[in-house]
């Protein structure tokens, strides 16, 4: 259940990162200190207000594979709010704040709501609303910082590593040289034997920001091997939108602890 849950909630912390107008064809712009390519990459944030729109989502492990389609709402820094659905009826329910987390499943019948510790705590690494937030706009989950990384040019791509990796967590970070947009990010934890990858797909520009339009994660822990696959069919800036959330009644909690 803990395994189900945290990777259901990394794949709500990928929603957002969508888009529908055509290819990005900016040039790319070479440079060569990690202080400006993370000058570079800090530009790139997205700039909006609120977002809404529909992902259609593959989800995939050892024992079944399932298409479901996605809403999503967001206001900026502030809530991100998702509806998973199958032919039209409801499965389950997300609303992540900066302080607070809350979910609940249709079909089993259960419910979380916690702040991020608990979720920090299965992941094995700290995980707040503005990595999550991150990571869904195709920034970098990593706090970057010009001492304690290393960047050079591979492949038309910046590879930046830790000048010293951690023996607990190995971490890398491909951003794309036209954009400095996220290509791919991976965090290995090997004492756990677990590994996270997310490989964003091509960016789209849409009013002036860059965005994904698919994404692909997997992850794995043990035996247990999951892959989500991203896909966005719609996506409109700065409307109006609201955020309705409701536990439903006699559901139990799932504790993950």
């Amino acid at each position: 259940m803990k395994f189900k849950l945290l990777f259901f909630l990394l794949a709500v912390f990928f929603l957002s990162a969508c888009g529908t107008a055509g290819k990005a064809t900016k040039s790319a712009k070479k440079v060569s200190s990690i202080e400006d390519v993370i000058t570079y990459h800090n530009k790139a944030t997205p700039n909006f207000n609120t977002l809404a729109a529909r992902v259609q989502v593959v989800y995939e492990d050892e024992k079944k594979s399932q298409s479901i389609t996605a809403s999503l709402r967001m206001e900026k820094d502030k809530i991100i709010w998702i509806k998973a659905s199958i032919l039209g009826i409801t499965l389950a329910k997300v609303l992540i704040t900066p302080d607070r987390v809350q979910y609940y499943e249709s079909i089993s019948g259960s419910y979380f709501d916690g702040d991020f510790t608990l979720l920090s705590e299965v992941l094995g690494t700290d995980i707040d609303f503005e990595k999550a937030q991150n990571i869904l706009l195709g920034q970098s989950v990593f706090a970057l910082n010009a001492r304690s990384y290393n960047v050079k040019l591979l492949q038309a791509r910046y590879k930046i590593l830790p000048k010293q990796q951690q023996a607990e967590f190995i971490v890398s970070l491909f951003l794309n040289q036209e954009n400095f947009k996220v290509h791919s990010e991976s965090v290995a934890q090997p004492s756990k034997n677990r590994l996270l990858t997310v490989n964003y797909g091509e960016y789209q520009e849409i009013d002036g920001s860059f965005f994904p339009s698919e994404i692909k994660i997997n992850a794995s822990e043990n035996e247990d091997k999951t892959r989500i696959e991203l896909n966005y069919k719609k996506i409109d800036l700065n409307v109006s939108i609201n955020f309705p959330f409701d536990i439903p009644n006699g559901y139990e909690e799932i504790q993950l602890r």
